[in-house]
C-alpha cells in the first residue's frame, strides 16, 4: 500500500512533479489557439493548415490516451511519465524551430503522443504514491493547480505571441520539462503492475487513430471535392467499422464495447460529443474572430477568453454539490442551453467590438453554462458503470470529448463556408463566424434534448468525482479509481489514472 504523506518533503515533490507534468499538456491545449493568426502569417499557412496545427495534436492524443496508462502499468508509471515529459519537450522544441507549416503539423502530432504518455501518468502517480488518508487532498490540490494552469494559458500565450513570438508558446515547455523530469526521477517512487501480462491492443489503437485521421482529412479538404477526398472519407468509415469489430472480438480490448450496454453511459457520452464539439469549435474560431475581425492583440484575445475558465475553476465544485442534491438531469439540460445562449450572444462581436458590452456578457453566460454541466457530466459518467470500471468510463468519456473536438475543428469551417484564406479577410471571416455560431448553438441544444430525454437520477451510493476543481474548456476531467490502494480499471489494476487536461 502506498504510504507517502502529503505533508512530507517527498509528498510535496511528488505533487510538484505531477502538477508540472499535467500543466505542460494543459498549457499547450489552451495557448495555441491565440497564436494561430501569427503562425499563419509567419509560415504563410492557409486555414486548413491552421486546422491541422490544432488537430494533429488532438488526433494522436485522442487516439492513444486510452493506451497511455496501460504502458505505465506494464513498464512503470514513473518511467513512462518521464518518457512522456521528455518526448513532449522534444516535440515542443521541434514545433518552436519548425521552418514551415508541414514540419509544425508533424511536430504537433508527435506532441500528442507525448501527451498521451504523460497525461494519464500525472494522476496515476498520485494514486499510486500517496497514503489513502492523504490521497483525496492531494488530488484536490493537483486538480486545483491544473485549473490555474488552464486559466493562465491563454493570457500567457497571448503575452508570448505579442512579445518574443509564437514560437515561445512551444519552447516554454522545454524548461518545464527540464525541471519536471529530474524531480520525478529523484523523488517519485516507481510503481506498476508487474503481474499484468496481457497484450496491448495496438491494432485497436491504430484503427481508432486511423479512422479519426482519415475522417478529419476528408472534412478539412472537402471544400475542394475530389476523388481523393471521397476515397479518404470511405477509408475513414471503414477503419471505424474495423475498430468496432476488433474491439468486439478481442479478448482484452482497449475500449470494451460492453461498457455501452449501460444506456445512461451511452446517453451521457452522446451529450459529451455534442457539448465538447461545440466548445472546441467555438474556442477555435473565437480566438481568430477577436484578432482578425475585432482587432484584438493576441494578449487581448487570450485575456478576453479567461472568464469561462475562471468561472469553471471557482464554481465547478459547487456545481457538483448542487447536482448531488437535485440530480444530473436538470444541470445537463440547462447547462447546454445556457452555453448555446452565450454562443449566440457572440454574434454581437464584430469589428471594433467592445469587450465590456459585447464580449464579456457572452463569455459570462457561456461560462455559467459550462459550470452548470461539467461536474454533473463527470459524476453521471462515473455513476453509470460499476465502480471497478469508473476509470475506464472516464477515459472513454474524455477520449470521446477529444474526438468530438477534433471533428468539430475540421467540420465547422466547412459547414460555415470558410475559404482557405478567410482568416486573412476581416469581412469574410466575420460572415463565416456568424454562420458558424448558430451551428454550435444548435449542437448544444441537441445535447440538452438528449440529456432531458435520457438522463436518470444517480444511485445514492455511486462513486463521486475526485477532481472537483476543473479549468479545461475543451475536455472533461479524467478520473482514476481506487481500490485497495491501487488504481483499477475494469476490475484489473491499471490504465486509468488521468490528468484533467
Amino acid at each position: 500500500m502506498p504510504d507517502v504523506r502529503l505533508a512530507s518533503p517527498q509528498g510535496k515533490w511528488i505533487l510538484l512533479t505531477t502538477v508540472l507534468g499535467s500543466s505542460m499538456a494543459m498549457l499547450d491545449s489552451t495557448v495555441v489557439n491565440v497564436a494561430l493568426p501569427r503562425i499563419g502569417e509567419d509560415l504563410d499557412a492557409d486555414l486548413a493548415a491552421l486546422q491541422w496545427t490544432v488537430n494533429a495534436y488532438m488526433l494522436t492524443l485522442a487516439g492513444l490516451i486510452l493506451l497511455g496508462g496501460s504502458l505505465g502499468d506494464r513498464y512503470g508509471r514513473r518511467r513512462v511519465f518521464v518518457i512522456g515529459v521528455v518526448w513532449f519537450a522534444l516535440a515542443s522544441l521541434l514545433c518552436g524551430l519548425a521552418p514551415n507549416v508541414g514540419v509544425l503539423i508533424a511536430a504537433r502530432a508527435l506532441q500528442g503522443i507525448g501527451g498521451a504518455l504523460l497525461t494519464p501518468g500525472s494522476l496515476a502517480l498520485i494514486q499510486a504514491s500517496f497514503h489513502p488518508d492523504d490521497r483525496a487532498r492531494a488530488v484536490g490540490l493537483w486538480s486545483g493547480f491544473g485549473g490555474i494552469g488552464a486559466a493562465v494559458g491563454p493570457f500567457l500565450g497571448g503575452w508570448l505571441v505579442d512579445g518574443p513570438g509564437w514560437r515561445w508558446v512551444f519552447l516554454l515547455n522545454v524548461p518545464l520539462a527540464l525541471l519536471c523530469a529530474p524531480i520525478a526521477v529523484r523523488h517519485v517512487p516507481e510503481s506498476g503492475d508487474g503481474t499484468k501480462h496481457g497484450r496491448f491492443d495496438v491494432l485497436g489503437a491504430f484503427l481508432g487513430a486511423a479512422a479519426l485521421a482519415l475522417v478529419t482529412y476528408a472534412l478539412i479538404e472537402a471544400q475542394q471535392v475530389s476523388v481523393t477526398v471521397w476515397i479518404t472519407a470511405i477509408a475513414g468509415v471503414a477503419a471505424g467499422v474495423a475498430f468496432v469489430y476488433v474491439e468486439r472480438h478481442r479478448a482484452d480490448p482497449m475500449m470494451p464495447l460492453d461498457i455501452f450496454r449501460s444506456r445512461q453511459f451511452t446517453a451521457v457520452n452522446l451529450v459529451t460529443l455534442c457539448v465538447y464539439a461545440a466548445f472546441s469549435g467555438f474556442f477555435f474560431l473565437a480566438a481568430l474572430q477577436l484578432q482578425v475581425v475585432s482587432g484584438y492583440s493576441a494578449l487581448g484575445a487570450g485575456t478576453a477568453l479567461l472568464p469561462t475558465t475562471a468561472l469553471m475553476l471557482l464554481f465547478s465544485a459547487r456545481s457538483g454539490a448542487l447536482a448531488d442534491r437535485i440530480g444530473p438531469r436538470i444541470p445537463l439540460t440547462v447547462g447546454p442551453l445556457l452555453c448555446a445562449a452565450g454562443i449566440l450572444l457572440m454574434l454581437r462581436v464584430g469589428e471594433n467590438a467592445s469587450y465590456v458590452t459585447d464580449v464579456l456578457p457572452a463569455l459570462l453566460v457561456l461560462g455559467l453554462g459550462m459550470v452548470t454541466l461539467v461536474a454533473p457530466l463527470t459524476a453521471t459518467v462515473l455513476a453509470s458503470v460499476d465502480t471497478a470500471r469508473a476509470g475506464l468510463a472516464s477515459g472513454v468519456n474524455n477520449a470521446a470529448a477529444r474526438a468530438a473536438g477534433l471533428v468539430a475543428v475540421a467540420a465547422l469551417p466547412l459547414l460555415a463556408g470558410m475559404g482557405e484564406d478567410a482568416y486573412r479577410s476581416a469581412d469574410a471571416f466575420d460572415a463565416a463566424f456568424d454562420r458558424a455560431m448558430p451551428i454550435c448553438a444548435g449542437v448544444l441544444v441537441l445535447g440538452a434534448l438528449i440529456a432531458f430525454a435520457t438522463v436518470r437520477p444517480l444511485p445514492p451510493d455511486c462513486r463521486k468525482p475526485e477532481c472537483l476543481h476543473h479549468g479545461s474548456v475543451t475536455t472533461p476531467p479524467l478520473e482514476g479509481v481506487r481500490s485497495r490502494g491501487r488504481l483499477e480499471v475494469d476490475g484489473k489494476r491499471g490504465a486509468g489514472g488521468n490528468a484533467a487536461g
